[in-house]
């Protein structure tokens, strides 16, 4: 039988462009048996699907590797060991850079204020900038002829093509001046422009590095919510084992202040637990036997022990981490466009350098050589496409984090770009527009009932030996409510009706009104006004009676979410329109539409239905988002534009969707994209500039201002800029960071 595909995120180092990355992902793809291949050069990874049938990691590895590029095909190395592998080479790159500019400063200072003046300045400046070139700066040569071997180019090919023919023109000048001399030529020497653009180019993949660390801190500061050692029961004792060696059916033993290491359920102890990392709730959430527990979550002052349900990578925590490192490696459709950029760029670059090498001898003449050579040099180091290949990846890397931050969770960059452009929100009524679960929302008594005290114990003592989920919600009611409870005598559970108990000698009724009549039971008009207002606010009414007569009424009912109205109203600010669907009669949803102000609803809808209404829409021209919960969410999600889940719903849900809410409230919904619009305008701007940047910057270098103002661009100022620009780009994308939404 045939293996199904199987999909992989792969760490891949070596690269230093958004060239890189297309030509590590044009060769992924020509690998038999790779149905897709995305790799990301922001976050250093390689999404992958194959054929394990047709092909293998070792194979895909032995692809990447014959370009240059190594992709880390152990899935047991820890992401500490990961990320300890990514510190030791940033620290490696800071010293090349450190060591480079040692070096260049001196180079510098001869090349610029001793040029005539120092007799063997030329021979100190060839020697110096040799280790400059050939080993700080020696992964550009190599990763260049890698790219050769396979008659491909990146912008490593046009670092190396640029430092490598100033450097073998200068040394020539160097070593043999009378040649140029008798031809009436200056033997100058670049060894300047050759140590510093090796320098500078050093520095902007530093600071790149280093900038990128800090998108990816949302990642980090996930992974740090989780213990690195548990305490479990094995072979009789407790133990102290590695988080990795936890199992499915373990005993865990948590104290006061450590932190849940697995999902599972409390099998002894109660305790408050810190659930704000999924909830966003800032109060403690009790837990007592039966209560789950996840991971990530900080106990409080109780201890608890726990059987372990989910482990390593099942766990909502591992979720949560695996959800945004997808999304921060996922590509917005906008970079499509830049890949394919990037793809034609270095070539394009290639053959720019050429012409202005030709054009500086044609229209130059001879003594036009030197710098027909310097312009081309130039142009090639000025092109050099990190701002452009960083655009995209870094801004959609820290919106992504800034909504993991904010409880709101992206699964992929292209419902991050989309979210801005929504115009119809489809919204569920059930646990999305609502609690998800009865409570009591009114209850009146007769006069002069409620000044004792003996009815609402009489009340709750009933409801709580009833298995009815209105009879929990009441119990629950009044346990909040921190009620006595009392002596229940004769419970009976009344199919369809209600239920009947003796406390204190006293029958009581409490049920629907049907019981009430059957019973006999006098009805009280005051309280029946009320019992009507409540039924035209869809509530459902339980009759409460002390045998004779009528004493109490009691709305339930799933109630709104206080944000649910104003979120709603937000949105219909923006101009989006609202849609309630719901499986709920049309009572139910008129009444809950007319209380957060939602003007267009359906009601006793199916899952097909959903599916119907947002089909409809779209083939209208609108860019639709679906808000829900459920299982019968799940169709719509997938087919909407923009899916997003409330995390309280189900799995399937929080699978299905693109985005998910942690807190399960709808005032998140404008925020994820207030946070989607700044997103793409930083995108956009980020373009903008790289864009301008070259082609701007490049016909300077290639001198077309000479004929008019004399004014030539010196290789070294071109590679200064060239770094600047990738920095800017980062710094514009990290003011996402500070955002407020």
């Amino acid at each position: 039988m045939k293996e199904k595909n199987i999909k992989l995120h792969y760490p891949l180092t070596g690269m230093s462009c958004a060239s890189c990355a297309v030509s590590a992902e044009s060769m992924l793809k020509s690998v038999q048996g790779v149905k897709e291949a995305r790799v990301n050069f922001a976050s250093q990874t390689a999404y992958i699907e194959y054929e394990p049938d047709i092909t293998s990691p070792e194979e895909l590895q032995k692809a990447v590797r014959s370009v240059g590029y190594d992709l880390v095909i152990d899935q047991e190395e820890s992401r500490e060991e990961l990320e300890a592998r990514k510190i030791k080479e940033y620290k490696a790159l800071k010293r090349r850079t450190i060591g480079a500019f040692i070096l260049a400063s001196p180079v510098f200072v001869i090349g610029m204020f001793f040029h005539h003046k120092l007799a063997y300045g030329n021979w100190i400046s060839l020697i110096l900038t040799f280790p400059i070139l050939f080993w700080f700066g020696r992964q550009f040569f190599i990763n260049a002829w890698n790219q050769a071997k396979l008659f491909k180019a990146n912008m490593d090919t046009l670092v190396a093509l640029s430092t490598g023919i100033a450097f073998l023109f200068s040394t020539f000048n160097t070593l043999f001046p009378e040649v140029l001399v008798s031809h009436s030529l200056a033997p100058d020497v670049y060894f300047e422009s050759v140590a510093v653009i090796i320098a500078f180019i050093l520095l902007g993949r530093t600071l790149e590095e280093s900038a990128k660390s800090r998108t990816s801190e949302a990642i980090k500061k996930l992974m740090g919510m989780q213990p690195k050692t548990v305490r479990v029961k094995r072979a009789g004792e407790e133990r102290e084992v590695p988080i990795e060696e936890v199992y499915e059916g373990d005993t865990v033993f948590i104290r006061p202040g450590e932190k849940i290491p697995v999902d599972g359920v409390v099998i002894s102890g109660s305790s408050f637990v810190d659930e704000s990392m999924i909830t966003g709730e800032p109060i403690p959430a009790s837990k007592a036997e039966g209560h789950k527990v996840f991971s990530g979550t900080i106990n409080q002052k109780g201890s608890l022990v726990m059987r372990a349900e989910k482990v390593g990578k099942d766990t909502l925590l591992a979720h949560i981490i695996k959800t945004v490192e997808e999304a921060q490696g996922s590509k917005a459709p906008v970079q499509a466009l830049v890949d394919k950029v990037a793809g034609i760029f270095v070539p394009a670059i290639m053959i720019v350098a050429v012409l202005t090498f030709v054009l500086w001898l044609v229209l130059g003449g001879e003594n036009y050589f030197t710098q027909a050579l310097i312009s081309a040099i130039t142009v090639l180091i000025f092109a050099c496409p990190c701002a452009l290949g960083l655009a995209t990846p870094t801004a959609i890397m820290v919106g992504v984090g800034k909504g993991a931050e904010n409880g709101i969770l992206i699964r992929d960059a292209e419902s991050l770009e989309l979210g801005h452009k929504v115009n119809v929100v489809v919204l569920d009524k059930t646990g999305t527009i609502t609690k998800g679960k009865p409570e009591v929302t009114d209850l009146f008594w007769a006069g002069g009932v409620s000044a004792t005290g003996e009815a609402e114990k009489a009340l709750y003592a009933m409801e709580g030996l009833s298995e009815h989920p209105l009879a929990q919600a009441i119990a629950e009611y009044f346990k909040a409510k921190e009620v006595e409870t009392v002596e229940v005598v004769g419970f009976e559970s009344i199919t369809g009706k209600g239920i009947k108990a003796t406390v204190n000698n006293v029958v009581y009724y409490a049920g629907n009104l049907r019981l009430m009549e059957e019973q006999g039971i006098a009805l009280d008009p005051e309280l029946q006004s009320k019992a009507k207002q409540l039924q035209d606010q869809a509530k459902t009414v339980v009759y409460v009676s002390d045998g004779s007569k009528q004493i109490g009424v009691i709305g339930v009912a799933d109630a709104v979410k206080e944000t649910s109205a104003e979120a709603i109203m937000h949105l219909k600010e923006k101009g989006i329109e609202v849609f309630m669907l719901t499986g709920d009669n049309q009572y139910t949803a008129a009444a809950v539409a007319r209380q957060v102000g939602i003007d267009h609803y359906k009601a006793e809808v199916l899952p097909s239905d959903k599916s119907a209404f947002i089909k409809e829409w779209q083939s209208k021209g609108k860019v639709v988002a679906m808000v829900g919960d459920g299982i019968n969410d799940s169709e719509a999600l997938v087919l909407a534009d923009v899916g997003i889940a409330m995390a309280k719903g189900t799995d399937i849900a929080m699978d299905v969707a693109q985005m998910t809410l942690m807190k399960s409230d709808l005032s998140y919904i404008p925020k994820a994209f207030h946070l989607s619009d700044a997103t793409v305008r930083t995108i956009k701007q980020n373009l903008f500039w790289a864009f301008i940047y070259n082609v701007l910057g490049i016909p300077v270098a290639a001198g077309i201002l000479y004929p008019f103002t004399g004014f030539t661009l010196d290789p070294m100022v071109a590679g200064i800029a060239m770094a600047l620009s990738s920095v800017s780009v980062v710094a514009n994308s990290l003011r996402l960071k500070v955002m407020k939404l």
